[in-house]
């Protein structure tokens, strides 16, 4: 169902469907991205990172790591764009960790489920202990 809402990016009401960003805002978007993409597809600016783009198109950092981001500009057929890890800044291709930070995160969690698993066994040997039987 269709609700009113405002363009994250120009505060504009429109109805919101699947997009947080008014129909004026996407074909910008649209705009920029045919931009970037004309800009990249030639060959000598395939080898391109981000601040070169930047230079070379005027279209802001934020919105090419977007179109990073939603896979529109992929690092197979541009091998030097990349977007910073959410967690340390890395630069990534895709997803939103780095590897080191998925490993870390793992090895975190499986500590942390472990603890718990001693936790409960040792609850259960006290419940145990605390039992008494008679004859």
């Amino acid at each position: 169902m269709s609700e009113l809402a405002n363009c994250a990016r120009c505060d504009k009401v429109f109805v919101k469907t699947t997009k947080v960003v008014c129909p004026e805002c996407v074909k910008e978007d649209e705009k920029l991205f045919q931009i970037v993409y004309n800009f990249l597809k030639k060959r000598e600016n395939r080898q391109a990172t981000i601040p070169e783009i930047v230079e070379a198109t005027e279209v802001r950092e934020d919105i090419i790591l977007q179109f990073v981001k939603d896979n529109r500009l992929r690092s197979t057929q541009f091998p030097n764009l990349s977007f910073p890890c959410e967690r340390c800044g890395e630069p990534i291709a895709q997803g939103k960790l780095c590897e080191g930070c998925t490993s870390d995160i793992s090895s975190d969690l499986r500590h942390e489920q472990e603890l718990e698993r001693i936790k409960r066994r040792n609850d259960n040997e006290k419940n145990k202990v605390r039992t008494y039987f008679t004859k």
